[in-house]
């Protein structure tokens, strides 16, 4: 019987890989996992692995076309690059809206610069000057949060209190597209880890320690109501979304969860963050679920199925 092989796509981290590739080795399923080597591909070019995990392609642009052709040659690629490719933060703020979860009020701005060479009839779409007031009324008024639609932790996220100062950082975000959106209040704010869409950790989240002190354990921590709002709002993110790996963060007020980062297609699994209670619970059903992919228990969205998830706008 020939072995399944399970490929590694990863960057710098040292803690999850190694923990993970022993994990899917020592349960001798007749399917190993490995890093992935690369020295080039060829067009067509069938793929040896079943599976691979990829946590680093939004990096290395070269690794995001091999995985492209190889799901193409039938290759299982967790998170699907074709859907990675798609997403962005303020389509997720529309989406969500969509699919009935909650989520702060967005606004995408014009960017204030663009790059050497556009000609000044390629901004003539563009009307001037940008209606600060209505925006900032229809977000409810300061504080707010100015952050890029593209963009991973907390780069370029500023919160803001006044115009003045909104004015004076959106003057210096140059050609980054950004978006405007409205502050929530919380009571608790929680960070749910995500693998396979329906396999949901849900963990007490501090967004105000210091990194990586910012996951407790504390199993009372939700309400059984606050609980499975939040597992339910994940669920329906990830499905839209396509992601088989993924974090999402909700802010809670008066036990509504509402959405505030949930396009992270390739998590922190570090154990100095995650703690080691969560990471092995990572490490497990991360094997899990990438064996039972090997096996054939479950296929690859190809299709983005956006239109028939969502029903109707809210």
């Amino acid at each position: 019987m020939t072995t399944k092989k399970i490929g590694l796509l990863v960057g710098s981290e040292w803690s999850w890989p190694p923990a993970f590739i022993n994990e899917v080795n020592r349960r001798q399923e007749n399917i190993s996992a490995e890093f992935v080597r690369l020295i080039g591909s060829r067009m067509a070019e069938p793929c040896m692995y079943d599976v691979i995990i990829d946590r680093i392609s939004h990096e290395i642009h070269y690794y995001r076309t091999f995985l492209k052709t190889a799901v193409l040659s039938g290759t299982l690629v967790v998170n699907n690059p074709f859907w990675w490719s798609a997403d962005d933060k303020f389509f997720g703020a529309s989406l969500a809206t969509y699919l009935g979860v909650a989520h702060p009020r967005t606004v995408a701005l014009p960017s204030h610069s663009y790059a050497d060479g556009i000609a000044e009839d390629s901004l003539r779409n563009l009307g001037y000057p940008i209606p600060w007031d209505m925006h900032i009324e229809y977000l409810g008024g300061f504080p707010l949060i100015l952050k890029p639609v593209w963009g991973s932790g907390l780069k370029q996220v500023y919160k803001l209190h006044s115009r003045e100062e909104l004015w004076m950082v959106y003057d210096q975000t140059g050609t980054e597209c950004m978006m405007l959106q409205e502050y929530i209040t919380w009571d608790k704010y929680v960070r749910c880890i995500c693998i396979g869409q329906d396999h949901i950790m849900t963990i007490k989240y501090d967004i105000n320690a210091p990194w990586p002190h910012r996951y407790f354990r504390d199993d009372h921590y939700l309400t059984n109501e606050e609980g499975q709002s939040v597992l339910e709002s994940a669920m329906k993110l990830n499905q839209a979304l396509g992601y088989d790996m993924n974090a999402i963060e909700f802010a809670l007020k008066d036990g509504v969860p509402y959405a505030i980062d949930f396009m992270n297609p390739a998590p922190d699994f570090d154990v100095n963050s995650l703690t080691p209670y969560y990471f092995d619970w990572v490490v497990k059903t991360m094997a899990d679920f990438t064996i039972s992919l090997a096996k054939g228990e479950r296929t690859q969205q190809h299709a983005f199925q956006w239109q028939e998830i969502i029903k109707k706008p809210c």
